[in-house]
């Protein structure tokens, strides 16, 4: 039986183009991912209008939206003027499915962590791990979580020798903070999330691991943390991490009432070439859509064309843009 992705000679999309993020006072966040983690700034704009609201299932949006890249990668930071949202769950953990943090590649593990320190970072995991040697596809990767000032989950990452993107090794690297090597989400059934990342839109399995204790534990810091971690990859860009927690099982689900303007809230951009077949293959797969279909842009004050917005199996929002 054919899959959804099938369907086509190509992928449903090409790029993940970036990861975005809702915040609650965007000048705080731009200050905060450029002075600590040395993004840079590459556009601030401002949106509204009708075209927005069905594109984001949401009604009076004024939002303004700050484009920042690390590296080859790049963020948006979205702070909705109107309507206000809510804050992240003073009791999220990071096995509750709606959790997703971008992981950042360091050169030092050592000189990051002590540079967060100097900048008083609120800390999600313990300290940075040491992945052990008896887990083949991970040992030697160091890691740790921390979070940003409206507590999204952030994490930084460094590959030994022989692991990761080759550029992530550079002949000498004089940058600390090198790019974001994926985005990582909370899934409650992995083989219900490859019919949609895998199956739907085109993205290709590139690695997977079973990871388990006291450093996963320490890392994550859930008790008992046992995951089975599957990675894909479109064409071009950072990849989609999905973390299936075996252990423990009682990972809360994605609010079903969350709207673009809460904190809680991220959504990973991709990009196709054809926005009517990428509308077509979702539909064949029954996925849940927030707008409506496509939606066409009279201007170009977000930077493409046309987009759609729809959740994965768990709740995580993605757009499909095509500029």
């Amino acid at each position: 039986m054919l899959s959804v992705a099938d369907a086509g000679s190509t992928p449903t999309v090409v790029a993940l183009d970036s990861v975005g993020l809702t915040v609650s006072d965007i000048d705080r966040s731009v200050d905060f991912f450029s002075k600590v983690l040395s993004f840079e700034k590459v556009s601030d704009k401002e949106i509204f209008g009708s075209e927005y609201e069905h594109l984001q299932g949401l009604f009076g949006v004024r939002a303004r939206v700050v484009r920042m890249k690390l590296g080859d990668e790049s963020i948006e930071l979205t702070e909705y003027l109107t309507p206000k949202g809510r804050p992240i769950p003073a009791d999220s953990r990071s096995n509750d499915r709606w959790f997703q943090h971008i992981a950042i590649i360091v050169s030092d593990m050592d000189r990051a962590y002590e540079w967060l320190r100097q900048n008083k970072v609120e800390y999600a995991s313990t300290g940075p791990q040491t992945l052990p040697e008896w887990n083949t596809n991970a040992a030697g990767i160091k890691a740790f979580y921390f979070k940003d000032p409206d507590h999204h989950a952030l994490e930084i990452l460094w590959f030994p020798p022989g692991k990761g993107d080759p550029k992530w090794h550079p002949p000498a690297a004089t940058k600390l903070f090198l790019g974001i090597d994926h985005t990582a989400i909370v899934v409650n059934d992995t083989e219900a999330s490859l019919k949609f990342y895998r199956e739907a839109l085109g993205l290709r399995q590139v690695a997977e691991s079973e990871n388990y204790g006291v450093e996963q534990e320490h890392l994550n810091n859930v008790f008992g943390a046992r995951l089975r971690i599957t990675t894909l990859r479109a064409p071009s860009g950072p990849g989609v991490e999905f973390l299936e927690y075996l252990a423990p099982r009682d990972g809360r689900p994605y609010p079903a009432d969350v709207r673009a303007s809460d904190l809680i809230y991220w959504q990973t951009n991709f990009i196709t070439t054809d926005m009517r077949d990428a509308e077509g293959r979702l539909r064949t797969g029954k996925f849940t859509f927030v707008s409506p279909g496509v939606v066409d842009l009279a201007d170009d004050q977000a930077g493409f064309k046309r987009g759609l917005l729809i959740r994965d199996p768990d709740g995580h929002a993605s757009r499909v843009l095509e500029k």
